[in-house]
């Protein structure tokens, strides 16, 4: 197989979620540049159905879809949909999320509870409940999104978020379980960790840590959502059928200094 053909999502079937916008977008247009169909769902139903409108524009079939992963009967309509108009499940993005700034000494536990229960369980409930499609068809990539701050602290003029750093570093021990446990169903699961990424959720703190931040980063800029496309497409794609339980950093060189 030539190289350029690895990367060929043609009459694959994506599903990601937090599509809607932001970084989920980004990363949904990606898979859709490489001809790959795909399911956008958040728990905002508008958002969803622009974004597979604006998908549809790439040339592919695109749905758009409500769902609340921490609802295990939301995830199972989903996966019916999908099964009822494509018929099969290739590719799942865990990209759904939640965030709840505090110092750590005031940190409510509600946030606690919101954060784990999206970030962590909901990845789980997903990844169960699609997973087991790859394992009747014979195979599958699991892409979850951690972060940086999966696996190192985090200064609190940087990052005061103490639960969501421990659900990334979760979703770490998470993918590399479950990549060792259904590598035998020849389900691929692999973790992107972006460091910074512009969005319109994130500009005001990045601009308000900016001085904080960029001296740690390299290559001395924020990350844009496209920059995640590419590290996307390769753990979607053929070129890293021998890549499993991987973490990729797309970090701007932040976690090597």
């Amino acid at each position: 197989m030539r190289v350029l053909d690895l990367f060929d999502l043609s009459g694959k079937v994506s599903i990601v979620t937090g599509g809607g916008r932001g970084l989920g977008l980004a990363m949904a247009e990606g898979l859709a540049e490489a001809s790959s169909d795909v399911v956008v769902c958040s728990s905002k139903e508008q958002n969803c159905r622009e974004a597979a409108k604006r998908i549809r524009q790439l040339g592919v079939e695109a749905a758009g879809v409500k769902c609340d992963i921490t609802n295990p009967s939301d995830i199972s309509r989903l996966r019916d949909f999908v099964l009822q108009k494509f018929g099969q499940i290739d590719i799942l993005i865990n990209n759904s999320g939640a965030t709840w700034g505090a110092p750590t000494e005031d940190y409510p536990i509600e946030g606690w509870k919101r954060v784990i229960n999206v970030n962590v369980t909901g990845t789980f409930l997903c990844s169960q409940i699609i997973g087991k499609v790859m394992i009747e068809a014979g195979g599958g990539k699991i892409i979850n999104v951690s972060s940086i701050f999966g696996g190192v602290g985090a200064p609190s003029n940087v990052m005061d978020a103490i639960a969501y750093n421990t659900s990334k570093g979760a979703i770490d021990a998470f993918t590399k379980d479950l990549a060792v446990k259904w590598a035998k169903h020849h389900i691929h699961v692999n973790a992107i960790a972006p460091a910074f990424i512009e969005t319109n959720m994130t500009r005001a703190t990045m601009e308000k840590g900016e001085t904080h931040i960029l001296p740690h980063v390299p290559i001395g800029r924020f990350g844009l959502p496209e920059d995640l496309k590419g590290a996307v497409l390769f753990l979607s794609s053929a070129a890293s059928d021998y890549i499993t339980g991987t973490i990729l950093f797309v970090d701007g060189g932040y976690r090597a200094m």
